[in-house]
């Protein structure tokens, strides 16, 4: 079956590029390939109100069934692209399918990466990327007494927070120094880590993993690089994504180098591949980000995902315009709500604004004199503010942004 534009991924992306693409007006048939055997959903929720219950699946539905019928897009759900033909215009997937493409959109995202360790495999090791995965956990809680989180990232602490509601017992492993090293500063990290251990989390960084044990089928414990074993029932994986982009490698486009840069596949401004008629936007497309120094990076977030495809649809109805968004992210853990906005790596100066003992307070990252980020708890009058100084890149006095009776949309005004 031909399809003038195939989606490959049901997920943020995706669904926004199909959305896009009929809001302005595409008239030609549409499909999505996902995967997963449900309807396209929000991912961020399973590891805050999906895995603690507290939204049901329907609520973090993107759109109802409905919605994709009275636009006439097709979703081919449960089906997993393996090959891509580039000249033929042709996908195959894992049971022998085969679709025509006039434009292919590559909105796959990535998987949860494992543990390479021994024992990486056994039940009760968990990740929480699809749907599946949090009811596993779900289903598995009740006979879980202590349970171990491996990874301190957000998807970590998010489920540290969760499984602290319900009542368990958490110990979480973090490999570097601090948690959330990746994406925010030193300050932060520091005030998340006191928060978890308050918590009551046994939260412990520069901890190595050596393994995984159990009894032949069921994880029991967790072996450190000391030989300790932590005793568990339940084993929590979030050590990140691995991008889905085999296929699209295998037929020709290009890649990164999988350290630095994040691998992925390479996209240029308008999200095109090396690969005539073959787009990728979201988790698994590397661009150069203006917010991140004009570096080639991968961004794992909504924004990224939507706004890539919110640029594709432009493209693919005569109104391309180059990708260009500010990046924003957002975390709930326990009663803080963090918000952020911009790229704060690679910053020379991180300014406080208001007091961390509050639980309401902001983080101002500056880089050569210039505000590239804003870390918000509990703060959205700051981050909403913020956006316009992170945008323009402002120059601001440090000690007028650290002084709370400043507000930021003064300083963003006279910038």
């Amino acid at each position: 079956m031909h399809h003038d534009v195939l989606i490959v991924g049901a997920g943020h992306g995706g669904a926004q590029a199909a959305i896009t693409l009929r809001q302005r007006g595409f008239a030609g048939s549409i499909a999505i390939v996902g995967d997963e055997p449900e309807l396209p959903y929000e991912r961020p929720p399973l590891s805050k109100d999906y895995l603690s219950g507290a939204k049901p699946f329907e609520r973090i539905l993107i759109r109802p069934a409905a919605f994709w019928e009275a636009r006439g897009v097709t979703l081919l759900r449960g089906r997993r692209v393996v090959a891509v033909d580039p000249v033929a215009h042709t996908v195959t997937t894992a049971d022998g399918g085969a679709f025509g493409y006039g434009q292919l959109i590559w909105a796959a995202g990535g998987r949860a990466r494992r543990l390479a360790c021994a024992g990486g495999d056994l039940a009760g090791v968990h990740t929480v990327r699809t749907r599946a995965d949090a009811d596993a956990m779900r289903a598995a809680l009740p006979a879980v007494e202590q349970a171990v989180v491996i990874g301190g990232g957000y998807v970590g602490l998010e489920a540290a927070a969760v499984l602290r509601a319900a009542g368990k017992r958490v110990v979480l492993l973090e490999q570097a120094d601090r948690v959330l090293s990746r994406v925010t500063g030193e300050a932060l990290s520091r005030f998340y880590e006191a928060e978890h251990r308050a918590q009551g989390v046994d939260l412990r960084v520069g901890a190595q993993v050596r393994d995984i044990v159990g009894d032949g089928r069921q994880a029991t414990g967790v072996r450190l690089g000391d030989g300790t074993v932590i005793p568990a029932q339940m084993v929590v994986v979030g050590v990140g994504i691995v991008p889905s982009v085999e296929p699209l490698l295998a037929a020709g486009a290009q890649g990164g180098d999988g350290g630095g840069d994040g691998g992925g596949v390479a996209v240029d401004a308008f999200c095109r591949t090396a690969l005539p008629d073959i787009r990728a936007i979201g988790d698994c497309a590397l661009h150069a980000n203006a917010y991140a120094g004009g570096r080639r990076i991968r961004l794992e977030s909504v924004q990224n995902a939507n706004d890539m495809a919110i640029t594709v649809a432009k493209a693919l109805t005569g109104a391309a315009e180059p990708y260009h968004a500010v990046p924003w992210f957002w975390s709930n853990q326990y009663d803080l709500k963090l918000q952020t906005v911009g790229l704060s790596a690679g910053h020379d100066v991180a300014v406080l604004r208001g007091e961390p003992a509050a639980r309401a307070f902001s983080i101002v990252y500056f880089r050569f004199g210039r505000v590239v980020a804003l870390d918000c708890v509990n703060a959205v009058r700051d981050y909403t503010q913020g956006r316009a100084l992170v945008e323009r890149g402002a120059r601001c006095d440090p000690a007028a942004v650290a002084d709370i009776t400043i507000s930021l949309k003064d300083l963003a005004a006279a910038a």
